[in-house]
C-alpha cells in the first residue's frame, strides 16, 4: 500500500502545480485592454468632426464676403495716390487736379483754386471719387469741401467782396490743430480795404480756416486793431 500512496501523492502534487501554472498564465480579473486601443476611434471621430466644422466656417465666411446681403460688403476699391486729372466727387463736384513742383498739388473747382502739400489719395466708389489726406496723427481725413465752397464761406465770414488770386487772395489746404485735434482745413488769406476809425483808409490782412470735411469756419484772424475798422466803401 505504501507505493500506491506515494504515487497518489505525486499525482496530487502534479495536479496542484498545473492548476497554479494555469492561474498565473490567465489574465488578471478586472484589468482591461490598453486605453489607446479603445480611444483611437473616438479621437479619430472628434478630429474628423473638428475638420468638418473648420471647413463649414471657412465656407460661411466666404459666402458672407461675397454676398452683400449676408453682412457688410467688403469694399475692394483701393486708395491710390491722387494724380493730375479731372474727378467728380461723391458730392457731385467737378474737380481738376494738377501736380506742381516741390510735391505740391493744385485743386481747382469752379472759379477757386487751392494749393496743398499734403499727401492726398483718391478712391473710386459708386457715388464718385472720395478724396482723403493723411494727417500727422495717422488718421485719414476725407476732403468733402472743395475750394469754391471754402472760398464762399471765408468771404461771408470775413466780409470780403471776393477772393481772387489777382487781388492777393490765396487758399491752401493744410493741417491745422494739434495732437488728436488735428484736421484738414482750407486756410484763406486775403487783403481787405478798411477805414480806421471810419476815417483813414488802410489795408488789413485777414484769414479764415474752413474745415475741409464739413465746411465749418474754424477760426478767423486779423490784426489787433481790427475792432477799430469798418469796411471801406467803393
Amino acid at each position: 500500500m505504501k507505493p500506491k500512496r506515494a504515487i497518489f501523492f505525486l499525482i496530487c502534487l502534479l495536479a496542484v502545480a498545473l492548476a497554479i501554472a494555469q492561474s498565473e498564465n490567465a489574465d488578471p480579473v478586472g484589468i482591461s485592454e490598453p486605453a489607446g486601443s479603445d480611444q483611437e476611434p473616438a479621437q479619430t471621430k472628434v478630429t474628423t468632426e473638428n475638420k468638418g466644422e473648420d471647413i463649414q466656417i471657412q465656407n460661411q465666411q466666404q459666402v458672407e464676403t461675397n454676398n452683400p446681403e449676408a453682412g457688410e460688403q467688403v469694399n475692394t476699391q483701393e486708395q491710390t495716390q491722387l494724380q493730375s486729372g479731372s474727378y467728380t466727387t461723391e458730392e457731385g463736384k467737378q474737380v481738376r487736379v494738377e501736380e506742381k513742383t516741390n510735391n505740391r498739388i493744385e485743386i481747382r473747382s469752379g472759379e477757386a483754386t487751392a494749393e496743398s502739400a499734403m499727401e492726398m489719395t483718391q478712391q473710386q466708389t459708386e457715388q464718385g471719387t472720395k478724396l482723403q489726406v493723411q494727417l500727422s496723427n495717422g488718421r485719414n481725413a476725407e476732403v468733402k469741401i472743395m475750394p469754391d465752397t471754402a472760398s464762399e464761406r471765408a468771404i461771408e465770414r470775413l466780409e470780403l467782396k471776393n477772393c481772387v488770386a489777382e487781388e492777393g487772395c490765396t487758399i491752401e489746404l493744410k493741417e491745422v490743430g494739434q495732437g488728436e485735434q488735428v484736421k484738414a482745413a482750407y486756410e484763406v488769406k486775403a487783403e481787405k480795404q478798411v477805414r480806421v476809425l471810419g476815417l483813414f483808409k488802410a489795408k488789413m490782412q485777414v484769414e479764415a480756416q474752413v474745415d475741409a470735411e464739413n465746411g465749418e469756419v474754424i477760426k478767423t484772424r486779423g490784426p489787433w486793431w481790427a475792432f477799430l475798422t469798418v469796411n471801406a466803401e467803393e
